[in-house]
């Protein structure tokens, strides 16, 4: 198989779901808590380069719903809508979590911004996952 023989507007879309779901969870939800964890004010945020910032996490976004759809496209062709959605949340648990969590426990990162973006990276994957189940049905 060619490996971008993806559905490119799936991962568009998923990308855009993970990336909204950020939106949510670092702004109203865990905003204030995720400031205090890193240690940034909301001024010091405003200075920071916003379109490099998003750029590039939105461009990180889609290599990841990039490798979801070819990791579905490829190996998992076959599974019902629910357990690519699990399939998903598997990949953010089994190798992005562990991976944050061992650069936060060397870096001496607060346990609290941990929980906040595990809980990020879970959610990114299962957005982007339902959305990549949802456009191979």
């Amino acid at each position: 198989m060619n490996i971008f023989d993806v559905n490119w507007i799936a991962v568009v879309v998923a990308a855009l779901a993970g990336f909204l779901v950020g939106g949510i969870w670092y702004g109203p939800i865990m905003g204030k808590t995720w400031m205090g964890a890193v240690g940034l004010t909301e001024e010091q945020i405003k200075q920071g380069s916003m379109g490099k910032i998003y750029g590039g996490a939105f461009a990180f976004s889609l290599v990841a719903s990039w490798t979801l759809a070819h990791t579905f496209a490829t190996y998992a062709m076959d599974l019902s809508f629910g357990v690519k959605i699990l399939t998903a949340f598997g990949v953010a648990l089994g190798f992005i979590v562990p991976a944050i969590g061992t650069n936060y426990l060397f870096s001496q990162k607060k346990p609290t911004l941990f929980f906040i973006d595990a809980g990020y990276w879970l959610l990114f994957y299962i957005a982007m996952g339902a959305v990549h189940a949802w456009f191979s049905q």
